[in-house]
């Protein structure tokens, strides 16, 4: 498949981030030089400059993990921000912020010095192994991290993997949620969802984008099983379910559970970034075996044959303006901007387009090991 408008679309406006992406990984034209030059302009921009701020002498980075709003200064102050800003520019594992921070995260005194900043994060640490299962605890999201920055198949996060794998597998032993929740009707809560105990499978972003960024647990029977499971699921999933964890006595919202059918991505909408996040991952651990994923890059493949860039029609000036306030940081629900500001929608379809053209690239190149 021939994008040739689209590449040239971003080589003519994109910024240093999607240049050096573009480059290093669909392209794959850069001599040992020419990457370390782009590289370097990456590390030059904005908000990498302001990461750097918030390293600390230990490794570690920002304020805790998926953390509390009045301790940060920005919401790049936070280490699982850090992390996806990390992996979204690109930075390579053997980078010694990217290193030391992986240190950080597996030094059991450095995270309890990092989470003992506040009395419920305190107890959140104590209680970090539980809810592996179903995206409920900590150490989710600090398995998952480490997996973004390259490292999620050492021997330290490989059973996480195999977690993440059997999360997924799991749908394929139930025919409705309700198999595996249970409810309470007289219990006085502000959102009394059905809930699940906290070592009950059922899979979460988390979980995806640890196997998307793994090769481990990729065999030809395990990423066929997968396949089944994120096409089952949307078959049995319903567009208005919510669901809890019951971890001891108290009830949390799962990291992002996929209770809900996954949904394909529409030429000209803005959808949401995190949907595009999860397409990617799904297409990197299925490939266009996978429905969603084939349905939505029959919609790319055809915007970009058109016009050579991806877009999107706004409804009003005030949805444009909370699109752009959205890109401004990552978070655990929204992803890493790439270009440095979005005042031009050049910019917008930038991003919009360097994601399309990553996506197709993604399933074209789909192998099942690396």
């Amino acid at each position: 498949m021939n994008h040739s408008k689209a590449i040239d679309y971003l080589l003519e406006n994109g910024r240093e981030v999607i240049q050096y992406r573009l480059h290093k990984e669909i392209l794959k034209d850069l001599s040992k030089a020419e990457e370390e030059t782009l590289l370097e302009k990456v590390m030059q921009t904005p908000n990498y400059k302001l990461l750097e701020r918030y390293v600390k002498p230990n490794g570690y980075i920002g304020i805790g993990m998926h953390s509390w709003e009045k301790f940060k200064e920005t919401e790049l102050q936070d280490g699982e921000s850090a992390a996806r800003l990390l992996a979204n520019y690109a930075i390579p594992k053997d980078c010694a912020i990217v290193k030391n921070f992986i240190s950080a995260l597996r030094d059991d005194k450095v995270l309890e010095e990092e989470f003992s900043y506040y009395n419920p994060e305190i107890a959140r640490f104590q209680n970090r192994f539980l809810g592996l299962n179903n995206g409920g605890g900590l150490m989710v999201v600090l398995y998952t991290c480490q997996a973004l920055l390259g490292y999620g198949d050492d021997d330290a996060v490989r059973p996480f993997v195999e977690t993440s794998f059997k999360a997924f597998e799991s749908l394929l032993r139930i025919k409705a949620l309700e198999d595996i929740t249970k409810y309470n009707p007289n219990a006085k809560r502000k959102y009394n969802y059905p809930y699940i105990e906290h070592d009950v499978y059922f899979p979460c972003q988390y979980h995806l984008e640890t196997l998307a960024n793994t090769q481990s647990w990729r065999t030809d029977e395990s990423v066929g099983k997968m396949i089944e499971a994120v096409n089952y699921h949307d078959q049995i999933m319903k567009p208005d379910s919510n669901m809890h964890v019951k971890i001891g006595s108290r009830y949390y919202a799962p990291l992002w559970a996929y209770v809900r059918p996954f949904t394909a991505y529409e030429a000209n909408q803005a959808g949401t970034v995190a949907q595009r996040k999860t397409l990617t991952s799904l297409a990197r651990v299925g490939g266009n075996r996978i429905d969603v994923v084939r349905k939505s890059a029959e919609v790319v493949e055809e915007a970009l044959s058109k016009e050579g860039y991806l877009k999107i029609d706004f409804e009003s000036s005030y949805k444009k303006q909370r699109y752009r306030a959205g890109l401004k940081y990552p978070g655990p629900y929204s992803e890493v901007a790439l270009e440095p500001d979005h005042k031009t929608d050049t910019a917008l379809w930038c991003e919009l387009t360097f994601w399309g053209v990553q996506f197709l690239d993604i399933i074209n190149n789909f192998k099942i090991c690396t």
